[in-house]
């Protein structure tokens, strides 16, 4: 009798959205032996892929080929537009096939597909990722996954591949969500670092001195002991994540309140504080970066801690 593993490693696996996330969880699946089939609209990406074993094709013929398709993509309109259509996944994929979107999209686009999946004699799993760019490159991704267990069970192997941690937080479309409130804090919680970081250097204070004090209280929080000590505090602002990505899936958390009828007040602010750094131009730095937009906006010195620094 065939384990999961084996069942899926025997099948064709496509993968759909190559950028700074899609790019290194398909290397690893490649890396751990899948047979991955590729498509992503920089030809470059594919070429790298290619170059490690995957094979390349177009959306329909991906489809046709592979039982299980991911898609790794911006937003809801290039996952919907690559789902639906004449030359889309669904109009092209085996009945049985599982079409698993690990993109951040607007939970009602997950629940308009996951219908129309079914419809097609398809199923649908959304698996959001968790963690860094970086974490993605080692293969230690976090996944927020929404699934029947069933085809939990046949997708697991892959998420094994390109991660450490799975949650199953429930049927199909709780990954989303539940990436939402993920990205809320996490994204809340920069913004909040930033305007800290501001204040403490318009008064002066040592960086280092403030930083041992924040991270040895209750003040303390994820971004900014592991993101901001290793991006804008040491000056590097090239993306794993960037203010762009932040703003749009702001923008899903304000929206999804909305539709929930739930008030986010903080949410719009936040979002707003993301519009004025993208206007500024700054868009394409580490979310981390707006640490940098304020302290400019403010006319204060950059934060920055000494070479070599690690937090406490």
């Amino acid at each position: 009798m065939h384990t999961n593993k084996e069942t899926c490693m025997a099948d064709k696996i496509g993968f759909i959205g190559l950028g700074r996330m899609g790019k290194p969880m398909a290397a690893n699946l490649v890396k751990k032996g899948f047979a991955l089939v590729v498509h992503d609209l920089n030809p470059t990406a594919v070429k790298d892929l290619v170059a490690m074993g995957a094979h390349s094709a177009g959306v329909a013929e991906l489809a046709r080929d592979c039982s299980i398709i991911v898609t790794m993509l911006p937003s809801s309109v290039e996952v919907e537009q690559t789902a639906l259509g004449e030359g889309g996944i669904f109009a092209h994929a085996q009945p049985g096939s599982i079409l698993m979107d690990m993109s951040t999209i607007d939970p009602l686009a997950t629940d308009r597909l996951a219908q129309q999946a079914a419809a097609k004699g398809l199923t649908m799993v959304d698996a959001p990722v968790g963690r860094l760019a970086e974490h993605a490159d080692r293969g230690e991704s976090l996944f927020m996954v929404g699934a029947s267990d069933t085809d939990l069970a046949r997708v697991q192997p892959l998420l094994d591949a390109m991660g450490t941690t799975t949650h199953h937080c429930g049927p199909v479309g709780t990954g989303g969500r539940t990436k939402l409130v993920n990205n809320y804090l996490a994204v809340t919680l920069t913004q909040v670092n930033a305007e800290a970081l501001a204040l403490s250097q318009r008064f002066g204070l040592d960086i280092t001195k403030t930083l041992q004090v924040l991270l040895g209280t209750s003040a303390t929080n994820g971004q900014l002991r592991m993101n901001f000590a290793n991006k804008v505090l040491q000056g590097d602002t090239t993306p794993g994540f960037t203010i762009d990505l932040a703003h749009k899936d702001m923008s899903l958390v304000v929206a999804a309140a909305h539709a929930s009828k739930v008030p986010m007040p903080v949410a719009a602010a936040v979002h707003e504080s993301y519009s004025l750094a993208r206007a500024s131009q700054h868009g394409g730095l580490d979310f981390s970066g707006m640490a940098d937009v304020l302290c400019g906006l403010a006319g204060i010195d950059k934060p920055r801690v000494p070479k070599g620094w690690t937090p406490g």
